[in-house]
């Protein structure tokens, strides 16, 4: 009898059932599980992001929040685990991703306009449905330096522009953004925070951002979502519910106080342990 015949029989282990996040959830996340030369960065991780909110992500150093994005955005592989955009897979959901390092990111080989256009092209749009968005999208960014040069002859401002401008070409149901002001001096990170709060409010496009600074990323956010040191959980998710669009006058408000106090007690106390 064969060595086959003879293996003993194992039963069939059972697979946990997707437990879907609650109602108004966009992504969902379960058991997402990251390992890097063998020591765990994300362990059974879990998290739900809701729809049509900005969802702001800081944490230590090392913990993690650029990886996340990326596992989720489908950039980073990941050892274990799933990911769902409003039930469906990543391949049926249209994402934006906004990097911080905009000199690799725009093709140099490429006008800036086309740069832009890109992702509408890759996807079989006709001409008039590409110089229609085009239209609006110049329009909604007030553009006024000249599209048809390439990047590297733009400022490092209006290459980011042009960044942003192209991760939302396509209208993504979610846009990613990994510390897109880092690069940028103080008066185009002002300029272009504004614009993503207009894109958000027209729009209401989900999105995730990866900040190093703690006042950008309570000042964006509908809820920050707060990691641990590695292997890396969720600490606390804060909403902040101020109105948009928020000022200068926002940095102010008892709201905004509020939610940077206490998201900082948070972050020092995990950093801490």
């Amino acid at each position: 009898m064969s060595a086959v015949l003879n293996a003993p029989v194992v039963a069939d282990v059972p697979v946990p059932a997707f437990q879907p996040g609650p109602a108004g959830t966009h992504i969902t996340v379960r058991g997402l599980t990251k390992h890097f030369a063998g020591w765990p960065l994300y362990e059974d991780f879990n998290l739900d992001i809701p729809k049509h909110k900005i969802v702001s992500v800081f944490g230590p150093n090392g913990c993690g929040k650029s990886t996340l994005i990326n596992m989720i955005a489908g950039l980073v592989p990941i050892d274990a685990g799933e990911i769902l955009f409003d039930g469906k897979s990543l391949k049926d959901t249209r994402i934006g991703y906004v990097f911080q390092n905009y000199r690799d990111a725009l093709f140099p080989w490429m006008r800036t306009i086309d740069n832009i256009a890109y992702p509408l092209k890759l996807a079989g749009r006709s001409k008039a449905e590409v110089d229609r968005r085009m239209a609006e999208l110049v329009a909604s960014f007030d553009v006024r330096f000249d599209l048809n040069r390439y990047p590297y002859e733009l400022s490092g401002g209006q290459q980011q522009t042009a960044s942003i401008m192209r991760a939302l070409a396509p209208k993504p149901e979610v846009l990613f953004l990994d510390e897109p002001f880092s690069a940028l001096d103080f008066e185009m990170t002002l300029f272009i925070r504004e614009k993503l709060q207009e894109v958000f409010m027209q729009t209401g496009t989900t999105m995730l951002l990866v900040s190093h600074d703690l006042e950008e990323a309570v000042y964006l956010a509908d809820q920050v979502l707060l990691l641990t040191k590695r292997p890396t959980r969720v600490a606390e998710i804060l909403p902040y519910a101020d109105a948009r669009p928020r000022t200068v006058e926002t940095l102010s408000e008892p709201g905004f106080i509020q939610a940077k106090k206490r998201s900082l007690e948070i972050f020092q106390r995990e950093v801490r342990r």
